[in-house]
């Protein structure tokens, strides 16, 4: 993909890393967005990357104005102007990051003159980015505030007794942290401390038989989701039996597709909660 030119991304929450940066070159482990240069004549005054948090930006649709939640992986930055630098006006700031967005397929979700919403894609992801003008003894200063949306990483999973649990109580027990990408059905390598937990349950109740069910979002149609989850549920099946030699008359897979959420679909929060592998006892009697 071929870098944006200018500069883009922010907002006025207050960053850390350093209070204030002395002098005026970039605060020590700090960085550019990749592949997202900065206007001419600024210096990051104050950096923040965090490997997983949620920011909140402004949407327009239509004549209304509305907040979107976005999770992922979020950089936050402070551009200030070096000392004898010219200074932009606020409507040059935001035009030259909506152009650059726009020059490489993305969209302006909010513009104003003090604050623009873009959003675009950057390697694979889904990149958000908000961009807020501020007053510095220098001159005209910039927020950026940068989600690249993804999934959390799970790193909690139920064990095996908690599943036992859930499935004496309710028959069945939804598993995260089995990973796949878009519209993909290779298990990905953060699966293993979930798929060792179903395994030692497995093994330590002979007796249990169950279906492994896929369950998807209702993102994209819902006769393609039914065979992704199909296939996702085959994934899990087979690396059971494979790696943990489990018999696989035990495993049943089944793909439900999007047919049974346990959260609403409208909101990203919610379509991560319906992506999910569940185990439910198949019992007669």
């Amino acid at each position: 993909m071929k870098p944006i030119l200018l500069c883009l991304l922010a907002t006025c929450a207050v960053m850390s890393i350093s209070p204030y940066a002395f002098g005026q070159d970039d605060v020590a482990g700090s960085k550019d967005y990749p592949g997202i240069s900065r206007m001419p004549g600024y210096y990051i005054y104050e950096y923040q990357e965090t490997q997983f948090d949620s920011f909140t930006f402004h949407v327009k649709a239509g004549n209304t104005v509305k907040d979107q939640a976005v999770e992922g992986h979020r950089f936050d930055l402070r551009y200030n102007m070096k000392d004898g630098a010219t200074m932009p006006s606020p409507l040059q700031i935001h035009r030259n990051y909506e152009n650059a967005a726009k020059a490489v397929g993305g969209q302006v979700m909010y513009s104003q003159e003090e604050e623009s919403t873009i959003r675009f894609m950057r390697d694979g992801h889904e990149v958000w980015a908000k961009i807020v003008n501020c007053n510095a003894p220098s001159g005209m200063c910039i927020l950026m505030n940068i989600i690249e949306r993804e999934p959390m990483k799970q790193d909690v999973v139920m064990d095996a007794n908690a599943m036992a649990g859930s499935l004496t109580d309710t028959g069945s027990v939804a598993v995260y942290g089995i990973h796949f990408d878009t519209a993909k059905s290779e298990l990905k390598p953060e699966f293993e401390a979930a798929l060792s937990e179903i395994a030692k349950l497995l093994k330590e109740h002979p007796e249990l038989k169950v279906f492994i069910v896929g369950h998807t979002d209702m993102v994209g149609e819902a006769e393609a989701n039914v065979k992704l989850s199909q296939a996702r549920a085959q994934a899990v099946v087979s690396a059971l039996a494979a790696k943990y030699e489990l018999a696989s008359s035990r495993l049943i897979s089944f793909g439900a597709g999007p047919y049974a959420p346990v959260a609403s679909n409208k909101t990203e929060e919610g379509r991560a909660k319906n992506r999910r592998v569940e185990l439910v006892e198949i019992a007669t009697q």
